[in-house]
């Protein structure tokens, strides 16, 4: 059966950085009295519904095969297996309301769409332990004169819309250091408004630029080699704060 650690071991041969674990999550007391437990329930239908933002290379249906593909796809579908269960479906839900749909909408079992794991999200769900780490990366056209970040003063600078990366546009403008920035639903339009001049450069997902930039050569654009990442951070699997069988069942795979 195809281990966890060896899905692991691939995403490290294309660039990321396994994450360490965190430790043991602390145990907190469920209500299980109100209503029934997640896992229990995820058992007996045989299926996990699993939230995503439809994100290339996380979690999305291949359109050659109409099956669920991705880097987080691959994990998750090994931890469903581990847990005897056989089937799972995908929600598509923008990214920015993905943690508030998955706390609002009882059919979501869990979000996996290359999520950093932050103070901020983790006052509205828990994570599991992390899957991997990786950092942010800096887009410019192949031509663009610029080359270091000091270049970005009179800048436009596009993020996607409820990621990490929008709050450090914002730091960013904040110090003068960019001119504006401009927001996108998704990764595809970030990096398609930066090949049509649209802005003048992105900040996005290493793993992402770096997947869509070797999968679409029409795409005439380059990372900033000279730049140190201000955001490297972890990336986890999403579930209620009240989910705790299910959260400790994740992470007893994650960790076997």
């Amino acid at each position: 059966m195809k281990k966890i650690v060896t899905l692991i071991a691939i995403i490290n041969l294309i660039g990321i950085i396994i994450g360490c674990g965190t430790g043991t999550m602390e145990a907190a007391m469920a209500n299980n009295s109100i209503k029934k437990d997640k896992l229990q329930t995820i058992t007996e239908k045989g299926v996990i519904t699993v939230a995503s933002a439809y994100g290339v290379p996380f979690f999305y249906i291949n359109p050659e095969t109409n099956k669920i593909s991705g880097i987080d796809a691959d994990i998750v579908t090994e931890i469903a297996k581990r847990l005897g269960i056989n089937k799972i479906e995908m929600k598509k839900i923008p990214f920015s309301d993905l943690l508030e749909k998955l706390n609002t909408d009882e059919s979501i079992d869990m979000v996996a769409s290359g999520i950093y794991i932050t103070p901020e999200r983790e006052k509205l769900v828990t994570f599991t332990e992390p899957l991997y780490k990786e950092t942010e990366a800096v887009i410019v056209r192949k031509f663009s004169k610029i080359n270091f970040i000091s270049d970005l003063k009179n800048a436009v600078v596009g993020v996607e819309k409820g990621t990490s990366f929008e709050y450090l546009a914002k730091k960013w403008k904040e110090n003068n250091l960019i001119k504006d920035i401009m927001f996108f639903e998704n990764s595809s339009e970030l990096l398609n408004a930066i090949n049509s001049g649209k802005v003048d450069a992105g900040i996005s997902d290493s793993v992402v630029v770096n997947y869509l930039l070797l999968k679409d050569k029409k795409l005439l654009l380059r990372t900033l080699k000279d730049y140190t990442p201000e955001i490297p951070g972890a990336i986890g699997i999403a579930v209620r704060k009240d989910e705790i069988s299910l959260l400790n069942a994740l992470n007893k795979t994650i960790n076997g």
